[in-house]
């Protein structure tokens, strides 16, 4: 389904990118400015909304004419905690060793925003890991450089396809867009202004 006003993809992530191009979007680029920091005093529930609407806010300049700016953010959660992307390889060994046979939240919120009106929304599903073992971690770690991606991993990689044992709600949630929910939104936008 073609969305007919301009889109501009605020984002970086070739994941993002490659799943708005699957589903039949045409957009512009335009990278988020500014960092990924967020006050410690709001819930984690609420981060990845936080940031999504921080990103649309940072390149709103950017809009000319009927122009919709589509940015998103995407946060694991194991134990009420955060779990960002790695600094380095110890880090992202001790995060995939955290997330190894338990159950996590991925929640990917989206930023619809143009000239009149801003709609964000989030999604939310449940991952359940296998016991991973250190080499199979080092594994993942070293050939993946998983360094990009919140939690450490990404679904749609090697560790993916072996480690996760059930997913409860949308895969696309945990690949980084939630496009069941981006297309509803999308047809909105589009709907309430024409």
């Amino acid at each position: 389904m073609n969305f007919k006003r301009p889109l501009i993809l605020g984002s970086s992530s070739p994941r993002r990118q490659f799943l708005m191009k699957e589903a039949g979007y045409a957009f512009t680029l335009a990278k988020p400015e500014g960092d990924e920091s967020f006050p410690s005093s709001i819930p984690v529930e609420v981060v990845p909304q936080y940031l999504a609407e921080k990103k649309a806010k940072s390149i709103e300049y950017q809009l000319k004419g009927d122009e919709v700016i589509l940015t998103s953010d995407t946060v694991v959660i194991l134990n009420g905690q955060i779990l960002n992307k790695p600094t380095d390889r110890e880090h992202a060994m001790a995060m995939l060793s955290e997330l190894s046979g338990k159950t996590h939240t991925v929640i990917t919120a989206v930023c619809l925003l143009d000239k009149q009106t801003m709609d964000c929304f989030d999604d939310r599903t449940r991952v359940t890991f296998k016991q991973l073992t250190p080499e199979e971690i080092a594994y993942y770690v070293d050939n993946y450089q998983p360094y990009d991606k919140a939690g450490a991993y990404g679904a749609q990689d090697w560790i993916g396809m072996v480690a996760i044992e059930k997913i409860e709600g949308s895969y696309f949630t945990v690949m980084g867009l939630p496009m069941h929910k981006v297309y509803t939104h999308l047809q909105n936008f589009q709907d309430s202004t024409s």
